[in-house]
């Protein structure tokens, strides 16, 4: 059973309750760009996109020249040798030499062997390459374009689940927050009641019946005030687990005069980021279907080396040296591996389209019940409020009864019952209201982001 409240504490509550107001709108906005620097579900998203843009700037170096230092020293002992048999092929001709020339001009030679592998060898040299033809980097880096818009999109599908559930949330705390205030002044106004009964009671104009009855309704009254504190809570601690903040922390309500809801027409959902993300994951795989064709066009690379050779690291011009050349690559056969990448892009792309009529498919579905939602919430508001004001005239003529004698004081606080169930209602809604307003502006992704 609901508590009694007076009709004048009751409108004072009620001024604090806004549909659609400029106040609340600019003090929900000021939550929602903070979430947008905190919330850490869009810190990620945020690096996500980083990486993704990073990623674009890989695929763009791909096309910048590449220099890279090598060298390389060895150290041999031992292994295979080739034989130079030089005294056998020029020691007879050198000794000849000498007796015709009566001299030693022609020494005697020793036959020599060679180690194959180089001993204390040194090779070091600056490589520069550059790509001329490579269809494989220039898709990748359209792949990387269309990734980073894909990324944005999700980013922005993030923030937008952001805001409706911070506008959930705000709406709700604000219905818990004048729900506490509804209780705390009905606690106030039965407390109230007993005093006046057992002044009654004392000076024998009533029973001890409606004492009991007050004091009844006073642990009920506590009991749902412990409740709906209990509520505002739970919904103050979600709001700014939304926000990264401490569950403690206060929030602004603002206020203004209730309104009557405007209607919403609904808009093209096209537009979403949802739709956006799947278009690319589309663009993305067809991308990927013409890199695995323009895979048969052969890649030339040019490279210049820069660079010194020579034995007991000796450096001079005779172990200084250039190379230039061009490098080219043709895959003539590869066991059918691009045909099988090209089915595989054409099965992605396939995906990616079915998914994306199925998603503009429930998202249409998604904005028709959001629509029905806020048109039955707004019905309800305008049954709520005149529920009220019958409410209210039906407790004016009760209480004029009751203060003539006529009237028992169950059938008062009956009266009663009925406007405080008559201003909760109300409560739930307006907040409804806002809650289904905020499912269409996130249904059609109408929030300025």
């Amino acid at each position: 059973m609901f508590i009694m409240l007076p009709r004048i504490i009751i409108l004072v509550v009620f001024t604090n309750i806004t549909l659609y107001s400029r106040a609340q709108q600019s003090v929900l906005d000021g939550y929602i760009r903070e979430a947008f620097t905190r919330n850490e579900a869009v810190k990620r998203q945020n690096f996500q996109l980083e990486k993704s843009m990073y990623a674009l700037k890989e695929a763009k170096a791909f096309f910048m020249p590449q220099a890279s230092l090598l060298s390389s020293y060895t150290k041999a002992s031992g292994g295979r040798t080739i034989d130079i048999p030089l005294g056998d092929l020029m020691n007879g001709v050198y000794a000849t030499l000498n007796e015709l020339t009566n001299s030693h001009q022609f020494p005697q030679l020793e036959n020599q062997s060679v180690l194959l592998t180089p001993d204390n060898f040194y090779d070091a040299k600056v490589r520069t390459s550059l790509p001329l033809i490579n269809t494989e980097i220039w898709y990748a880096k359209k792949i990387r374009q269309e990734d980073i818009t894909r990324q944005q999109a999700i980013l922005y599908v993030y923030k937008r689940q952001l805001v409706k559930d911070i506008k959930t949330a705000y709406y709700q705390y604000s219905q818990a927050t004048n729900a506490v205030a509804v209780y705390q002044n009905a606690l106030d106004l039965v407390k109230e009641n007993i005093r006046v009964n057992q002044s009654m009671l004392k000076n024998g104009i009533r029973n001890s019946t409606s004492l009991t009855r007050a004091q009844a309704e006073g642990q009920r009254t506590e009991a749902a005030l412990t409740q709906a504190m209990n509520g505002q809570r739970n919904a103050q601690a979600y709001f700014n687990f939304l926000l990264n903040r401490p569950a403690q922390d206060s929030i602004r309500v603002n206020g203004a005069t209730m309104q009557e809801p405007a209607a919403i027409t609904p808009t093209d959902i096209r537009s979403r980021e949802e739709l956006v993300q799947l278009e690319k994951n589309r663009n993305m795989a067809l991308l990927q279907q013409k890199m695995q064709h323009a895979a048969f066009i052969p890649k030339v690379n040019t490279f210049l080396d820069l660079g010194s050779q020579g034995f007991n690291f000796a450096f001079n011009s005779a172990t200084r040296y250039y190379i230039w050349g061009l490098n080219l690559q043709w895959d003539l056969f590869t066991g059918g591996q691009r045909r099988y990448r090209t089915k595989q892009a054409e099965a992605d792309a396939s995906i990616a389209q079915t998914a994306y009529d199925e998603t503009l498919q429930g998202m249409a579905l998604e904005l028709t019940r959001a629509t029905n939602d806020y048109n039955t919430a707004r019905s309800n508001f305008s049954s709520a409020q005149t529920q009220l004001q019958l409410s209210e005239k039906y407790y004016r003529d009760q209480l004029k009864v009751y203060k003539e004698g006529q009237l028992l004081y169950i059938e008062l606080l009956d009266a009663q019952n009925q406007l405080t169930n008559a201003r909760l209602q109300l409560l739930q809604a307006s907040a409804a209201v806002q809650i289904s307003a905020a499912e269409i502006e996130r249904a059609q992704a109408g929030y300025p982001l």
